[in-house]
Formats: C-alpha cells, structure tokens, sequence
C-alpha cells in the first residue's frame, strides 16, 4: 500500500471523499469475507422476525421490536434483512446466507478478525496523517449488497445520523471486499458538499411515541446529474466526510457487492449527541483507534 500523499488528503477536504485503492490486501479482504460466512453460519433469526402477525396494533408491535432491536444493536453484533425474504413465520424464503442485508454494529469491538482491520496500523497512520487527535470508533457495519435484491441507499449524510456539535467530527471508513461497480451499486457522491451542514437529522423519539427514532428536516430532492460515482476494486478505501452527500444503486447484477464500513469521531472538543439513535454503553465506551 501506497503511502497516502498530501495532495491526497488536499483532495478529501476539497471533495469530501477519497479514493484509495489496494489499501488493504485480497488475503485481508478474504479473511474478513471469512469470518462473516462463520458468523452467517451460526446466525439465530432475531425473534421479531419469527412471529406471525395479524393485527394492526401487532404490527405496530413487532415494527416496536425490530427498532428495539436495531436502537440496541450499538455494543453488539446483530443481522438485518433484505425486504422479503422472511414468510410470515419468519422463514426463510431463499437461503439465509443471500438474504441477509447488513450485520451490526460493533463487530469492531467483538470480533477479532475486524477488530484488527479496524485498528491495523494502517489505519493508525491514516487517522494521523489526517490530523485526527483522539479518534474513537463509533459503529461498524457489514455491509452484502445482494445480487438482484440488495436495495438502494438514497441520498444521505452520515452526520444525520451520527451528529456531533461541532460538525465535521465524523469520518466513515468504507472498505470493498469485492469490487464495487457501476452494476453492482458502487458509492456515488455529490463532491464538495460537505460544507453546507446537515439538513436532517433522526434523532431518538421522546418515550412514549410510537416509533423509536424520528427525522427532523428533510433530505432536499437531489439531481442524478449532481452525482459522481466512485467504482473502487477489492482491497480499495473510501474515506467518507460525515457531511459529504452520497448514495448507492440497487444491485441488478449476478454479484455481491460486500464493504466493511466504519465510522470515526474525532473526540478532541466534541460532544456526542444524546438524541443519536447509537449511545456508548457502559459495556462499551467508544474504543480509541489508536493502540
């Protein structure tokens, strides 16, 4: 891997994202693609998903559980699905392995194998050069992109999200296992607009509402034309500015197109909303990146 040059970092504050390919070896890549197929194997379908429901008020019960499990899911590794692919028992419509979305939120904190990548000096270095004092790590996500169904990612801010006063303390770190592609449903990203603020934010419903998070101002209605994309090869990293507007496609193709992501705050001078939906937990405070 290439050391990361000035002119690069110059780029990322310019356009709010970058590129860097071969960051991460094929033989890390599969290690991580590994230990997820082991984690798969061994998976329990949550108990929201396995129940058969008929009324009205149920459904509004089971919705209550799945954002119960979701709202929980920051100091522990839990499965997302793709739309459909449970009956109303909570079967299995096609096999679990190609029908699961999304594994989160702190594989980085219990999983050794991403804990490591997480934390690799690589990364370490990275962090420095981009003059980040206290970083911590916040969440981590496996992402699948299934073929033919793995659903498109609207316009969004990671910092709507995961907010910080002041903005522009978060940094996602987006890593293709597999390379990312036009038909696969790469990243695509408005450049330069991380510098406008934030114009939703989905913050933590006062108790008693009947949804767990709601969202507070609006996404404006973006134009294709305004969108680049950014097709990456296995081992490459996207850095993500929390601000920087991005999107991906439906995956229409026979392939997979499976990320690691990562996100950073950087601690120094920062507070952490108490409205984000992900809350350090006594278990597990934000870890440090650096070792």
């Amino acid at each position: 891997m290439a050391s990361v040059t000035q002119q690069q970092i110059q780029k990322f504050h310019k356009d709010g994202f970058l590129a860097l390919e071969h960051f991460f070896s094929a033989e890390e890549c599969d290690s991580m693609r590994r230990q997820i197929q082991s984690i798969v194997a061994e998976m329990e379908v949550p108990p929201h998903c396995r129940t058969a429901f008929s009324t009205r008020e149920e459904e509004q019960l089971q919705a209550q559980g799945s954002s119960d499990y979701f709202l929980t899911s920051g100091d522990k590794i839990r499965f997302f699905f793709e739309k459909g692919v449970l009956d109303e028992k909570g079967n299995f419509l096609i096999p679990k392995e190609k029908s699961i979305s999304k594994i989160g939120h702190a594989l980085h904190a219990y999983d050794p194998v991403f804990k490591q990548i997480t934390h690799s000096p690589k990364v370490q270095e990275l962090g420095r050069k981009l003059g980040l004092e206290r970083p911590v790590v916040v969440q981590s996500m496996y992402i699948f992109k299934q073929p033919g169904i793995g659903g498109e990612v609207t316009p969004h801010q990671d910092a709507t999200f995961l907010h910080t006063e002041p903005l522009g303390r978060i940094l996602g770190f987006w890593i293709a296992l597999e390379d990312a592609t036009l038909e696969n449903g790469c990243l695509w990203f408005i450049p330069g607009s991380h510098t406008n603020g934030i114009t939703r934010r989905m913050v933590r419903a006062t108790s008693g509402a009947s949804t767990c998070v709601e969202f507070v101002g609006s996404e404006p209605a973006y134009e294709d034309k305004q969108f680049t994309p950014l097709p990456i090869n296995k081992g490459g990293l996207i850095l993500i500015h929390g601000e920087v507007v991005h999107k991906s496609e439906l995956n229409s193709s026979e392939s997979s197109r499976h990320a690691f992501t990562f996100h950073l705050m950087e601690a120094k001078g920062t507070t952490w909303s108490k409205e984000n939906w992900l809350q350090p937990t006594p278990e597990l405070p934000f870890p440090s990146l650096y070792t």
